[in-house]
């Protein structure tokens, strides 16, 4: 394994550390509700986890209720974090998803998705399509990437203007975050397979822009498909 591989795996592993602490120090009482977490660089080098991978983790606690941050002040354990925490070990426990199943989720789900799309989307959902493929286009690792494919996704989904479809996309993103999904992206996207993601991307955008319901769809499909190929090795 090159240094470089290894260290990336250290950060992973050092993101899912700091997440399993803070949860278990908060759900414990250890850190008490309006008690001030420790700055962002000072847990990124305790657990040997990216700056951006420690804002990933505060920004998951902070959806789920258990801590506030306020620009200037700091991150805090939230003051009613004794009535939010009994209910996260259960919504930890219940994602328990593999990347294969996620994968055959996505093929009946997102293909769903450009029925609404074509009728609701607006000109901000557009421009919030074109920011991700953008970025993801400009994106320097495999990290980034992957951030801003999963916000591409998540822009369609915020498309349809549907509250399930946001959720369930939510869900989806949770468990691409977890260090399976990641190891089995970082071992199939080559350039090549990253090229391609690119091209497709852009041809599923001009497709919903246009009200394409059946291009988009069969374009969604198609490159699903091939997302599944690539991470499993299927023909």
């Amino acid at each position: 394994m090159s240094e470089a591989v290894a260290q990336k795996s250290v950060r992973a592993d050092g993101a899912r550390s700091l997440a399993k602490y803070l949860v278990e120090e908060i759900e414990s009482g250890r850190l008490a509700a309006g008690q001030k977490l420790p700055a962002e660089r000072e847990l990124s080098e305790s657990f040997q986890a990216s700056r951006g991978s420690v804002r990933r983790v505060l920004s998951n606690l902070k959806e789920m209720g258990l801590i506030t941050q306020s620009v200037g002040s700091g991150t805090f354990v939230a003051d009613n974090v004794r009535l939010v925490a009994p209910a996260v070990e259960h919504r930890a426990s219940a994602v328990q998803t593999s990347p294969a199943e996620l994968m055959e989720a996505r093929l009946l789900i997102e293909t769903q998705m450009p029925n609404l799309i074509v009728r609701y989307a607006t000109a901000t959902d557009f421009e919030k399509m074109d920011e991700c493929i953008i970025r993801s286009e400009a994106a320097t690792t495999i990290e980034e990437f992957e951030h801003w494919d999963g916000a591409l996704h998540q822009a369609f989904a915020e498309a349809t203007h549907n509250s399930l479809f946001l959720k369930i996309l939510e869900l989806t993103t949770q468990i691409r975050e977890e260090g399976e999904w990641g190891r089995l992206k970082k071992n199939s996207l080559t350039p090549e397979r990253r090229s391609q993601y690119e091209v497709q991307h852009r041809a599923i955008v001009d497709a919903l822009r246009d009200r394409d319901e059946k291009l988009s769809r069969d374009l969604i499909e198609a490159h699903l498909l091939q997302v599944q190929r690539n991470l499993f090795g299927r023909n």
